[in-house]
């Protein structure tokens, strides 16, 4: 989190994020020529959104290496919503289009206003891993859990949670329906 703070407070990060949209592009189309698959996502700066042409730059590098926009995932915090501007409207708009799946990463963590999931294309919810630390011991820690999965599902979105360490978090998960999970227990 330091290091992409002070990325963004330097100017940093507009090279940094050019450089990681490019090589997760070129991964991306040499596991393709190897006969894998996968779906990478990409994270993605509010300062990008509000100084860089975020979609031409992603365009580019699919176009660049050949790869189908369906094989990345674009994720973005709420301080990008946050901006409410056209400009970031129009981006998401044009990444969805696109087939670019679109992922809110730490829901749960800033505003998180329900109107981000309403008036944007929002694929996947990623809930942040401070939530999963009281499964077991903080019921309120599992009721936000359980509802920010429920209210994804239907509104028909994914579900990623984030931080899973322990079996209990994993099977607690499973028994709310979580789509995935990433953490130190899987790797």
């Amino acid at each position: 989190g330091r290091v992409v703070s002070i990325a963004e407070e330097c100017g940093m990060i507009l090279p940094i994020g050019r450089w990681v949209i490019k090589e997760t592009v070129a991964h991306l189309a040499r596991w393709q020529r190897m006969g894998y698959a996968p779906r990478l996502s990409v994270n993605l700066s509010a300062v990008q959104f509000h100084h860089q042409d975020v979609f031409g730059i992603i365009s580019e590098a699919l176009e660049a290496y050949g790869v189908p926009a369906s094989s990345l995932k674009a994720e973005i915090t709420e301080s990008v919503l946050l901006q409410r501007s056209a400009r970031v409207k129009e981006t998401l708009e044009a990444l969805h289009q696109e087939g670019i799946g679109l992922i809110l990463d730490d829901f749960g963590t800033g505003y998180s206003s329900l109107t981000y999931l309403q008036q944007f294309p929002i694929e996947t919810v990623k809930i942040d891993a401070s939530f999963l630390r009281g499964i077991g011991r903080q019921k309120n820690d599992e009721a936000i859990v359980t509802g920010i999965i429920r209210m994804a599902h239907s509104l028909g979105q994914t579900v990623v949670a984030e931080g899973v360490e322990t079996e209990e978090q994993l099977e607690f998960l499973k028994n709310c329906g979580c789509d995935c999970g990433q953490g130190y227990l899987y790797s």
